[in-house]
């Protein structure tokens, strides 16, 4: 095996088309689609962008290591906005220091169809992983 990792994709590539075509005629073409793709370059993209997700899920912070990481922590405070926090100061104001404006107000809306959307995955995965599905 190679140890370059364009090289080392390609042979592992080839070692997953022999196991999941039986057919010598499919699995030629799947190569030959396989070598087009190193050729283009979209191999090396992909392999690149493969390391990259390695090395950012062996992050230990959870601002790089979580799940989807900006959308989910931007999701995350639009939501604990809207629920917790502007309730609570809404409260706070207008008890104890008579304030009768407005508080900015997040539309929901998209964000809870994003996290939600998210969340689904996730659990989607857990469940896979729980079935034994790679």
């Amino acid at each position: 095996m190679s140890l370059d990792p364009i090289s080392a994709a390609l042979d592992l590539g080839g070692k997953v088309i022999d196991k999941l075509f039986p057919d010598p005629a499919q699995r030629d073409a799947a190569k030959l689609e396989l070598l087009k793709l190193q050729q283009s370059g979209e191999l090396a993209e992909m392999t690149a962008q493969t390391e990259i997700n390695k090395i950012e899920a062996a992050s230990s912070s959870p601002f790089v290591a979580g799940w989807r990481p900006f959308v989910g922590w931007v999701c995350g405070f639009a939501l604990a906005y809207a629920a917790i926090i502007e309730p609570i100061a809404r409260f706070v104001a207008s008890v104890y220091f008579h304030y009768s404006g407005q508080f900015p107000v997040i539309d929901t809306m998209l964000t809870l169809q994003l996290l939600g959307g998210l969340l689904g995955l996730g659990t989607l995965r857990s469940f896979d992983k729980k079935n034994g599905v790679a």
